[in-house]
């Protein structure tokens, strides 16, 4: 059987004394799309911090590749392949759209193919290239998500983590980012993607971890959360 590409095994986390993360145990395999679905406060983005290093598990263990990462400074994760889209823009508000997507070419194996793989981007993102001498500050909210996509995508990870990409977007835009989303899963790309909106991933999703005050309390796949009544009206709420 082929080791998943992410493996987090009885995690715990927290802030201050207190416990967030309640061993958490989750395999991503290689070109899978797998979603951390819950509340908002239930721990979610805590998980992706933890894996991308901006904050230290306090018991159990990550595996990147088939080598132990947690406790790795969060440069070296991204060297490694492990990109973070957050929630938000985070973007150089002064710089351009393009100057933005060169800041995530940072790293000399993705800034010797920026050029070319920019055209990408573009091609992925065609906004994108009509914006390409605007100020990221001038941009819509959706195209400054967009925008922070793109300069995730060059980065050349070998993972891609999302943190609630449809947060505080319009229905018409959530829906340009999942077809964004849906594009990068048709090629081949791997994905952990933290959501709050059931229905926006029980298509998408090849399995799902429900997490609830910092435990995974269901996993399945979309079929069979559709078919949950009990938990989604328990959890999420409809």
């Amino acid at each position: 059987m082929t080791e998943p590409l992410l493996r987090i095994d009885g995690l715990h986390a927290g802030y201050e004394g207190q416990i967030v993360l309640r061993d958490i145990s989750l395999d991503v395999p290689e070109g899978a799309l797998i979603t951390l679905l819950g509340p908002n406060g239930h721990g979610k983005t805590t998980l992706l911090r933890c894996i991308s290093g901006l904050m230290k598990p306090s018991k159990g263990r990550i595996e990147f590749a088939g080598k132990r990462i947690d406790g790795l400074e969060a440069d070296k994760l991204v060297a490694r392949g492990i990109v973070m889209i957050p929630q938000g823009d985070m973007l150089f508000p002064e710089m351009s759209v393009y100057d933005n997507l060169k800041m995530g070419a940072y790293l000399p194996v993705a800034r010797a193919k920026f050029d070319e793989n920019v055209e990408r981007i573009y091609t992925l993102l065609p906004r994108l290239k009509e914006r390409t001498t605007q100020l990221a500050r001038t941009l819509s909210g959706g195209e400054r998500r967009m925008l922070a996509i793109g300069r995730g995508l060059l980065s050349g990870g070998r993972i891609l983590m999302f943190d609630e990409p449809s947060l505080g977007l319009a229905p018409i835009v959530i829906d340009q980012i999942y077809e964004v989303i849906n594009d990068l899963k048709a090629q081949g790309r791997t994905i952990l993607l933290v959501e709050e909106n059931a229905d926006r991933i029980i298509e998408l999703a090849d399995r799902i971890h429900l997490l609830d005050t910092g435990q995974i309390v269901w996993a399945g796949d979309g079929h069979e959360l559709d078919s949950q009544q009990q938990i989604l009206e328990t959890y999420l709420g409809g």
